[in-house]
Formats: structure tokens, sequence, C-alpha cells
């Protein structure tokens, strides 16, 4: 019974911050002025009408208003959803070459053009959630033309996998890297995650065979190559033979993986793979917990070769930490599991959550005092990751 009560109070906690998360942006980011949303908006919520607009930004959103839209049915979330949907289809879809574009300037015209196979499955994702919830046609058909575009253009049919970038016309492109902290590398963990992540979304509202063999895949790409074996750590980049190019350990990542890899397996129905996930995903939460720190928030990375712990807490990583801890709960029954998430929940309402403003801070550095000059709205600081975690809780807890 007391469990119950835990399970039914995070519940309740958790529905109430979706609806807070969901009104910030609903309050702040729509932009009036020239479309869509704004590109930047600062810890004092002060808008930037300048700022570049990011695909990986506006597919966020309409995922999250979505999916919001899926779980509760509030109109507003609908309505909001169709303005992300309207957005990136009039302004980041390449109506030439195909693909959608890394960014566009505030008025809506491409800036940079190169198409990022990371970005671009962020369009499936959103367009696939878009599409439970308007039941729209063009909008399925759209998700499985980006995808069997990525498939045409960025998958590796030597080695397997996908290579991670390309000129607006799918030429070779020399930079490849999806930020300036990231190694110039043809396959990225990160990548992969997320397309893995699209290919499941897409295949729950389109089971196609073709598309279930890229799933397969793309779980034997990370068993084979891309989780360590002995460590069950995830390798961030690598070469396109999948020789190893990092060492650094990203905490929040591999907490990410691990139920999303579980959740892949599941949307393709197969028992085998959906065995094997299960005692990944409990390797992965177990190795993840290695960046747990005695305040219940989950660290950034850790640097092997100088034994440098880097001790910040973003808020991507804690939202993450609350699934996939919660999910391991779920596979083996062990509470401390359930601690884990319900302990980082607690982390981020003290810490993380702005109690003032709306939102959730980027972060807090080692200190505990929030990260600086970080984005409250920006190119990668979205609704996605910490409206997800609602949403995943919530609708966990509702089916036990």
């Amino acid at each position: 019974m007391i469990q119950e009560f835990h399970l039914e109070s995070y519940k309740n906690e958790l529905e109430a911050e979706l609806g807070e998360i969901l009104s910030y942006w609903m309050d702040h980011t729509v932009d009036e002025k020239n479309g869509g949303f704004v590109g930047k908006i600062d810890n004092d919520n002060q808008a930037d009408y300048s700022a570049p607009k990011g695909s990986v930004l506006n597919a966020r959103i309409l995922w999250s208003f979505s999916s919001a839209y899926n779980l509760r049915k509030k109109e507003e979330y609908l309505r909001h959803a169709d303005r992300a949907y309207q957005y990136l289809l009039d302004h980041f879809i390449d109506k030439d070459y195909g693909g959608a574009f890394w960014s566009v300037d505030f008025n809506g015209t491409p800036l940079d053009t190169k198409k990022q196979v990371y970005a671009i499955a962020f369009v499936i994702y959103a367009f696939s959630e878009y599409y439970k919830a308007s039941h729209r046609k063009e909008v399925k058909e759209q998700a499985a033309s980006l995808y069997h575009l990525l498939v045409k253009h960025s998958y590796d049919r030597v080695n397997g996998g996908f290579f991670e970038a390309f000129t607006r016309e799918w030429t070779e492109i020399e930079d490849l890297r999806l930020s300036v902290k990231d190694a110039n590398e043809k396959k990225t963990m990160n990548t992969h995650l997320h397309v893995l992540e699209a290919f499941t979304n897409l295949y729950k509202i389109w089971p196609d065979a073709e598309l279930r063999r890229h799933l397969i895949l793309l779980l034997q790409d990370f068993t084979d190559h891309i989780i360590d074996k002995e460590s069950h750590h995830l390798i961030l980049f690598l070469d396109e033979r999948w020789d190893r190019k990092s060492e650094i350990i990203s905490y929040g990542h591999d907490i990410e993986a691990s139920w999303l890899l579980l959740e892949a397996a599941e949307a393709i129905e197969d028992i085998y793979l959906v065995q094997q996930m299960k005692q990944l995903a409990l390797n992965m939460t177990v190795a993840g917990e290695e960046g747990l720190d005695t305040d219940g928030g989950l660290s950034y990375e850790y640097e092997p070769s100088s034994g440098h712990l880097i001790k910040e807490k973003h808020w991507w990583v804690q939202a993450e930490a609350m699934v996939g801890f919660f999910n391991a709960w779920q596979i083996n029954g062990d509470n401390a599991f359930l601690s884990n998430s319900r302990n980082n929940w607690e982390f981020v309402k003290n810490n993380i959550l702005d109690h003032k403003k709306g939102e959730w801070f980027w972060g807090v550095d080692e200190n505990g005092s929030v990260m600086q000059g970080e984005d409250k709205v920006g190119l990668w600081k979205c609704p996605y990751h910490n409206s997800r975690a609602c949403i995943e809780i919530v609708s966990r807890i509702n089916r036990l």
C-alpha cells in the first residue's frame, strides 16, 4: 500500500509538471512576429526574436505537444502541435532535395542547409507522434518518405549503421559534427540512438517489414559495436568500420539508451530481443548509476584518461534518469531503482526547476549553482526531455 501511495503521488506531481512545462512553451515561445516559435530565450525569459531557429528544436516542440495531446486530449496542445507541424513543413522541409535543413533564420529562410541525420530523425519522430494526434494521412506519408530518404542516402551498406551528415544535395561533407563539442567522426552513438527512437515511433504507426528489419539491425549495431561489452557504457564516437574513437562516458546517454533500446524491441514484438534488451537495460542502468551523486542528481560526463568527473547536472540528464531508473524497477522490481527515480525528481524540484519564471534551467554546476549563459529555449534547449519524462512515467504508472 505504501508503494502504491508513492506511485500515485509521483504520477500526480508529474502530471502537474507536464502542464507547467507546456504552459511555459505556450505562454513564452510562440513567435507572433515571425511565425512558428522563438529561436532563443534566456533564463530571464527575454526572447531573442532575431535568433536562428533549429530543426531539432522545432521537431521536439511538435513531438512534445503531440505526445501531450495523445495523453491528455487538450485541444490547446493540438493547436500548438498544428502550428509546429506547419512551420516545419513550410520552412524546414527541403522541397528540392528532400530531408530537413539544420536551421533557418528568424524569418524562416534556410540558413544552414546541411542534412544532419540526427535532425531528420527527430522530424520523423515528431511527424509519427503528430500522426497519432491528427490522423492526417499525409503526415504518415511524409514520415515514411523521410525514412526512405535516410535509408537511401545515409545507410552504410558495407558496414551497417548510418553516416552522420551530408550537404544539402546529399553529397559528402567535411564537417560531420552536431556541435563544436563533438568529434568529427562518420558514426556516432547519439545519431544511432535517435534514428532508433525515430524508427520505433514510425513503426508504431506503420509496421513495415523493411522498417522492422532496420530496427533489428540498429539494435544489433548497439550490441555489437556501440555498447562496451565490459563496462556497459556507450561508445560515443566511431569511424565507418565501427572502430572506437572516444573514451568519454556520458551518463545521461547511458540511462536514456537503456530504456529506448527496450522500447524498440517491444515495438517489434521480438521475444528474444525483448529479453536481451531487458538484461542490457539493467546492465546499462547499473553502469549509469556510477554517475549518481548523493543529492540524487546524475552527473554529466566522466573522462577515464584524466579521471575527471564533470559534476555539472544538466536538465536532460536528470529527465532521462527519472525514466531509466523507473524502467529498470519495472524490469526486476528492485526498489532501489524506484528510489533513484524518485530521488532524481526531488533533485530536479530542488535544483533544476525555475519556480519563479517557469521551465527547467539548463542545469547546475559542480557547486550546485544555476549554470549561467545557457538557454532556457534554444537550438538544444527544448521541451522534449522533461515533458517526455513526465509523459513516460505517468503512462507507465497508469498501465501498472
